[in-house]
């Protein structure tokens, strides 16, 4: 029967093949000349890009005719409006086609080997080269597109860039030449950028870095050249980072500042000023500052605007009015609201307080994979320990969907981007700006076909979203990471060196040797603490300090007989190579990193297991002075999450234990979790705001279970809930909670039905707190408990619960 099922279905194929018509030829355009019926310099500048890209893939140096010629093998370039002066095969192969807006293009093949690209202006002829080189087949001496080529398009929005700053504060950037600045801009064009944004020379950053191969004020001008030669917007991140903006003095110089950096660029059409993070001002002082500003932007660049972000660490209902009052005003040198990281706001409702004459502009964070605006949801913390908040991340289908969850309440985007991270990530959002309907794997087919070679533009794209998938779920039970690696594997052994030496295909290369080495050594780690646990329970029968020994250098085999030492060098190698190439800062001491910002290298052995906590504790026992004492801790540290009997235990970075904890909206609708629960990193240390590592050192210093390194919490003043069920309804509770985090929140505890558990207490200073549950918020077998903020705080965390039958 199977056999017979499966000859049918065989059967089936071979009719359906035979009955499909023929997929239309490929033309060989090698041997094509390029014709355009006007001379304008932006129109020569495009010629360029397609002429160069082409030579840099075939070895063919297209030429440039004068003439049109009678003969075939054609890519004619040209605006819509020119096309009225050819001849009718050109006109009619592009004339069936849809409409073009601004910005717009169409592609599409004629008669004889002809390619034409006509748009709707300047910049269409721009975005038409770059579909037709990311569609085209270029290999050594040829170059192939489809012969069934015909594409009618215009972008959905009309902003579409990405932040390129070039500040020590980055993963690259600092290390770029001019050359690759250019080549970089180019290539984001190529996928319908139209914007880039730039950073002054002084911002909350060193002035410069070891990297930097010229100052950063002769180097923001060349980005501004750049991108007005190849007819791009710039735009400029500029925070408020003087003392005082009240002052005359202060003021003055201020102002005196940004004169000089306005008049030295080429072009300028707008600058985005955050309202904090950094320099927060009070509204009334920030808009007066702002108008004060304007004058100075308009005398050199006059119809350029200021872009403003409500992005406040610790904003009031107050701030809020007052801010939105001022943006209402609609001042003439005021181009709108940046909805970005760290506002509170979800922007549908941004939108509903702003007139709808101003526009909101997105500043998506695309480059981060924790303490993000986007976070990489449910991430297991084993990544977050390893790879940390700026690694190597493409997120292709998350991009997507946070993209399109968004991007019906602005005018489009310009994405905020630390380095060369988050590379694919900004080729996907441009797409998703130019075509919230674009198909992801197209984008990803096209950046594969385009910058690996055409061979690669199935097997690279697939490799590249399996790299995505790697992150989904918990890493122990991910069996597709390892196949993942051997994909890359199957690339590499096969690769040219040309391609074996790309940073692009590099940068995918080490994320999948680093992930499978990261989850191996998770597998190994794992069984090595319960063994070593096992080799404790046995303390009563070995002696406290032997069994604690026996357990230390089970343990220690972690770092004395390492796993898989050749994918650790394979890393090491491909960090050496992506520094020499573009810069990459992997490594701190190497490299040249900043800690916190992209130095994934430097945390490839870090800890996996609760070695650290136990190691620590072992050193407190031993100095008891009782062996019956030093049993007693043993046991107590065996049994640490023991609720007792009829009680629960809970940790809510587990996903075991995420059921309880309350949902309001899916991912989906609020990928930014400002109105949903998020997973949470770090433990916090007293005195300190930021941690740039994920490790078990925690509040004043001590080394802390692994547990409180991730927390359930929501931001700012949404409540986080967690619900409890099938409680005995005649019992009392008890609850035992840990506090960590990066935010040391005053934070209120609640019950549904209005008892209190405690009110607000300051968090951050100690991590465990105990109260007793009132009778009668569990008198019908359950309960949900909230806990909420004080006004201006970060938000609220909870990482365990012990919920104790008394």
């Amino acid at each position: 029967m199977r056999y017979r099922t499966y000859l049918r279905s065989f059967i089936l194929l071979i009719f359906m093949l035979g009955a499909c018509p023929a997929f239309p030829q490929s033309l060989d355009l090698s041997k094509s000349q390029i014709y355009s019926p006007s001379d304008k310099a932006y129109l020569l500048r495009s010629i360029e890009v397609l002429q160069s890209e082409v030579e840099k893939r075939t070895g063919i140096k297209l030429p440039v005719t004068k003439k049109l010629p009678k003969s075939s093998h054609v890519i004619l370039v040209a605006l819509e409006s020119d096309l009225v002066r050819l001849p009718g095969q050109y006109k009619n192969a592009v004339t069936a086609l849809a409409e073009t807006k601004a910005e717009g293009f169409k592609l599409a093949t004629g008669p004889a080997n002809t390619v034409i690209i006509a748009g709707k202006d300047a910049r269409g002829i721009l975005y038409g080269i770059g579909r037709f080189l990311r569609k085209a087949e270029m290999t050594q001496g040829k170059l192939l597109v489809g012969g069934g080529l015909a594409i009618s398009t215009s972008p959905r929005y009309p902003m579409r860039g990405h932040q390129l700053g070039y500040r020590p504060k980055t993963n690259a950037y600092d290390a770029f030449t001019v050359a690759g600045f250019d080549q970089y801009i180019r290539e984001l064009a190529l996928f319908g950028a139209n914007t880039i944004e730039i950073l002054p020379p002084r911002t909350d950053d060193d002035a410069t870095s070891r990297h930097m191969k010229m100052p950063a004020a002769q180097m923001i001008v060349e980005q501004s050249r750049i991108c007005k030669s190849y007819g791009l917007d710039v735009s400029i991140w500029y925070p408020n980072m003087g003392k005082n903006y009240v002052h005359p003095d202060s003021i003055a110089r201020e102002l005196a500042e940004r004169a000089q950096v306005f008049a030295s660029l080429p072009r300028l059409d707008g600058v985005f000023v955050p309202a904090g993070d950094p320099g927060e001002l009070e509204p009334d002082i920030l808009f007066a500052w702002l108008e004060k500003e304007a004058t100075v932007l308009q005398k050199y660049h006059p119809k350029a605007k200021i872009w403003v972000s409500p992005q406040v660490f610790r904003p009031t209902q107050h701030w809020f009015d007052a801010f939105f009052s001022h943006a209402n005003k609609e001042y003439p040198w005021f181009g709108g609201v940046v909805f970005g990281p760290w506002v509170k706001i979800p922007v549908p409702k941004i939108r509903e307080m702003l007139k709808p004459s101003i526009p909101i502009r997105h500043y998506p964070d695309i480059t981060h994979n924790y303490s993000a605006q986007y976070p990489v949801p449910h991430w297991d913390l084993a990544w977050a320990m390893t790879l940390g908040r700026e690694s190597i991340n493409p997120r292709p289908f998350d991009e997507k969907a946070i993209h399109n969850a968004l991007d019906q309440y602005g005018i489009g985007s310009v994405s905020y981007s630390e380095g060369t991270n988050d590379d694919v990530n900004k080729f996907v959002w441009s797409d998703q700006d130019w075509d919230p309907e674009m198909p992801v794997m197209e984008t990803l087919r096209d950046y594969s076909r385009l910058f690996f070679g055409p061979g690669y533009k199935e097997t690279a794209a697939q490799a590249i979203v399996d790299l995505e998938r790697n992150w989904r779920g918990e890493i122990i039970t991910n069996d597709g990471i390892d196949l993942t690696l051997r994909q890359w594997q199957a690339m590499e052994t096969n690769a040219p060196l040309q391609l074996l030496q790309n940073p692009r295909f590099q940068m995918g290369l080490i994320r999948a040797y680093f992930d499978s080495y990261t989850r191996q050594r998770l597998i190994y780690e794992t069984e090595l603490e319960q063994e070593a646990r096992r080799a404790l329970a046995a303390a009563g029968t070995s002696g406290a300090v032997k069994a604690m020994r026996n357990a230390e250098a089970i343990l220690e085999k972690a770092w004395n007989e390492r796993i898989l030492t050749h994918y650790q060098q394979k890393c090491e190698d491909l960090a050496d190579s992506l520094y020499k190439s573009i810069g990459a800062q992997l490594t701190m001491k190497k490299h040249g990193a900043m800690s916190g910002r992209g130095n994934f290298m430097d945390l490839i052995n870090m800890p996996l297991n609760d070695a650290p906590y136990l190691l620590d504790q072992f050193k407190r026992i031993e100095k008891l002075t009782s062996e019956a004492e030093m049993l007693r801790e043993i046991d107590q540290l065996l049994h640490r999450t023991d609720a007792g009997p009829g009680g629960f235990y809970d940790h809510f970075g587990d996903p075991e234990s995420w059921y309880r904890v309350v949902p309001s909206l899916s991912w989906e609708e609020d990928p930014g979790s400002l109105q949903s629960p998020r997973i949470g990193f770090g433990v916090g240390l007293v005195g300190e705001e930021w941690v740039d590592e994920i490790q078990a050192t925690g509040f004043k210093g001590q080394v802390t279970p692994r547990v409180w390194m991730k927390q359930a919490k929501t931001l700012y003043d949404q409540p986080l809930r967690i619900r409890y069920e099938h409680l005995d309804p005649d019992a009392a509770y008890r609850i035992r909670i840990s506090y960590t985090g990066r935010f040391r929140s005053r934070m209120r505890m609640t019950t549904d039905d209005g008892q209190t558990i405690h009110d607000f207490i300051q968090t951050g200073e100690q991590p465990t707190f105990e109260f007793n549950v009132p009778k009668a918020a569990t008198a019908d077998g359950k309960v949900i408990f909230e806990w909420t903020c004080g006004e201006g705080e970060r938000g609220s965390q909870v990482t365990e619960i012990w919920l104790m039958k008394q």
